[in-house]
């Protein structure tokens, strides 16, 4: 990559080798942008109050939230509801900290593809023809990737870790209570985080392309990738096979998309 040999036209016309500084001049006007565009879509998403926690943050506490009603229509074996969950908040202010706090996080899922093309109009002037037309549609991939994973963290990941830890006990003298923070953080974890993992693709492409990972390393160590995905789909779900497998499937499935793309990128 030619990045650091990004150039810069003068007063005369002429072009020049950008220096540190302008470099760092240039990545501060695109970090204004981002920061500005999530500002405004947070302000906007704080605004929306109700439907954020009663229609969005609260949904996968209704037993008619959507994911509930498929599951229960499949067969009485992967039937659950998430029982009677009322959160509740130990701090005066806890309900105004939550409430900016998801509103970020929900900014930050909104401008995502914002954020991805500011990073692209930042690096492009640095790269070769060749890796432009090579990484070309790469914005548009890693978006529909994230909103893929945030949207199964959110359907299929939160309900089922909702119903689990709901359900689950150490004692009957123990009152199965959540706080209004523990919920939001969680949600906000299965969301983001499985926005993130989906992204596997995206950062294979790109390691493959750089010669660091090939297909060879990632078919001789496939088994301890099962291992790890099968560990982590048993945590994060309830203690039923049918549920560890729907999460098993997808994860499963990027892998061996991530092994093909690196076998054709991989030099």
């Amino acid at each position: 990559m030619a990045f650091f040999n990004k150039t810069k036209k003068l007063h005369s016309g002429e072009e020049t080798e950008m220096s540190f500084l302008d470099h760092f001049d240039e990545l501060r006007k695109h970090l204004f942008r981002v920061a500005l565009i999530v500002t405004v879509v947070t302000i906007f998403v704080f605004t929306q109050k109700s439907f954020v926690f009663d229609t969005v943050i609260f949904g996968p506490l209704n037993k008619d939230f959507i994911t509930y009603k498929i599951f229960c229509g499949l067969s009485d074996i992967t039937c659950f509801d998430p029982g009677q969950i009322r959160p509740i908040t130990r701090e005066l202010s806890e309900q105004l900290t939550v409430h900016l706090k998801i509103s970020f996080f929900i900014g930050l899922i909104l401008a995502f593809p914002i954020i991805l093309h500011e990073l692209w109009k930042f690096i492009k002037p640095g790269l070769y023809a060749t890796e432009i037309k090579a990484t070309r549609g790469m914005v548009l991939s890693a978006t529909l990737l994230f909103y893929f994973g945030c949207l199964f963290g959110y359907f299929i990941i939160a309900p089922l870790s909702i119903c689990f830890l709901a359900a689950y006990t150490v004692s009957d003298k123990v009152e199965n209570t959540a706080t209004l923070t523990s919920l939001v953080d969680s949600m906000t974890m299965y969301s983001i985080s499985t926005g993130i993992v989906f992204e596997m693709p995206i950062l294979v492409f790109f390691l493959s392309k750089l010669g660091i990972m090939g297909p060879e390393f990632m078919r001789t160590y496939r088994r301890h990738a099962i291992v790890i995905i099968s560990i982590v789909s048993a945590i994060i779900t309830p203690p039923d096979v049918t549920s560890m497998i729907l999460v098993m499937l997808p994860l499963m499935a990027l892998y061996e998309a991530s092994i093909f793309i690196a076998k054709k990128n991989y030099k």
